[in-house]
């Protein structure tokens, strides 16, 4: 995350969404939730299935932005999933 908040210029549009969606991918595959269900063994089906689309779906960001071809439609639709930070400051992975 840090690199695609430091190595591109300033982000706007399409490009912005995208970086702040990859930003939010990262941090709910990081929820301490999916450990402690695999830990306990509640629903441990449906927290290895979450972290691993919030992963797919970061490195899947990741590649686009990288090769600049964000798919807009795609975007929207995860977008849509898990709707939180709305305002996702890139600030907090640059680098000073």
């Amino acid at each position: 995350m840090a690199e695609l908040a430091n190595r591109w210029p300033p982000a706007h549009g399409v490009d912005l969404r995208a970086r702040q969606q990859a930003a939010r991918e990262l941090l709910l595959a990081q929820s301490s939730d999916w450990p402690f269900i695999l830990h306990t063994g509640t629903s441990p089906g449906y927290a290895r299935r979450r972290l691993r689309e919030h992963l797919l779906r970061f490195s899947a960001l990741h590649r686009q932005i990288t090769q600049e071809a964000v798919d807009e439609t795609w975007l929207g639709q995860i977008e849509s999933l898990d709707p939180l930070f709305p305002q996702i400051n890139l600030d907090y992975w640059r680098e000073e």
